[in-house]
């Protein structure tokens, strides 16, 4: 997903942004997120420093959106019931957290986030909240079909689902298993309460 600061008029490269996005990822992949540079990263990607300060405010929101994006901009699932749409969105989460370079990045990445406030306000406005509106998708659905109320905290419930994975997967690195996804769907789903009665007609 795109940050939300390009100049405007100026009309963004597309090869340019993935050869950076490319670079950040194969970088904290093999040298760790501290030592990813900006200069490193741009180096990689054959393009200027400014290349990357006209898209990026610094490597935390670069190597965010490298990392930590694919699930947040790719197709929202649609299996027809609530417990499939969770599970593979459980599963996607899963992927991403355990991936090799979000594995090296975090720590790091999570620190620079703390000491930011501004980065933090960044993230959320370009990143999450758009994130989060897409998701919605899942729970309108499932509300339309019945299986649970219009008044289920979507955000408090998407949350709790990424919170889950990242502490699990992220922190504690503990082994991802083939049932991991539909545990963790689970969970959530009896938390908004998916047997929830169909409304009448």
């Amino acid at each position: 997903m795109a940050p939300t600061h390009s100049p405007p008029g100026r009309p963004r490269d597309r090869r340019t942004h993935e050869a950076i996005l490319r670079a950040a990822e194969e970088l904290v992949r093999e040298v760790g997120y501290g030592s990813a540079s900006i200069s490193a990263i741009a180096a990689r990607a054959r393009v200027g420093k400014d290349a990357v300060y006209r898209r990026w405010s610094g490597k935390p929101e670069l190597v965010y959106e490298a990392l930590f994006t694919t699930v947040d901009t790719g197709p929202v699932p649609d299996t027809g019931t609530l417990s499939g749409d969770v599970t593979e969105l459980a599963r996607a989460l899963i992927e991403e957290f355990a991936a090799p370079a979000a594995v090296a990045a975090l720590p790091g990445l999570l620190a620079d986030f703390a000491a930011d406030p501004v980065l933090r306000t960044r993230l959320r406005s370009g990143f999450l909240a758009p994130a989060r509106a897409r998701m919605v998708q899942i729970f309108d659905r499932a509300a339309e079909r019945g299986e649970i109320g219009r008044d289920v905290p979507v955000d408090l419930v998407l949350d709790t689902l990424a919170g889950a994975v990242f502490f699990h997967v992220g922190l504690a690195c503990e082994p991802v298993t083939p049932q991991l996804a539909a545990r963790l769907a689970g969970i959530v789903i009896t938390g908004v309460g998916r047997t929830a009665p169909r409304p009448h007609p």
